[in-house]
């Protein structure tokens, strides 16, 4: 535990800045569920919609420091490719 006032501090910033990271990487996750489901659905317009979203708030992850650049462009290109793939059959 800590003892002395600055090591408490630094706890109560840190329970902080978790809370806030487990926030944003839930709402990131919550964008790419909501993409997976309309790609379930094959609705080619809700897909397009659903994958706007996703890639913005995949973007503000990376902004927020919850993601790394090339993971969040990695994410990104699989979702694009995702949509193309759906566009196609169509």
């Amino acid at each position: 535990m800590a003892n002395h006032p600055s090591a408490w501090k630094r706890v109560r910033q840190n329970e902080k800045r978790a809370e806030r990271n487990r926030a944003n990487i839930s709402r990131v996750r919550t964008f790419l569920k909501k993409f997976e489901e309309a790609v379930r659905l094959g609705k080619v317009e809700a897909v397009k919609s659903a994958f706007q979203q996703a890639q913005a708030e995949v973007h503000k992850g990376v902004r927020k420091g919850v993601l790394r650049a090339n993971t969040a462009s990695r994410k990104v290109a699989r979702l694009h490719r995702r949509v193309k793939a759906l566009e196609a059959s169509s």
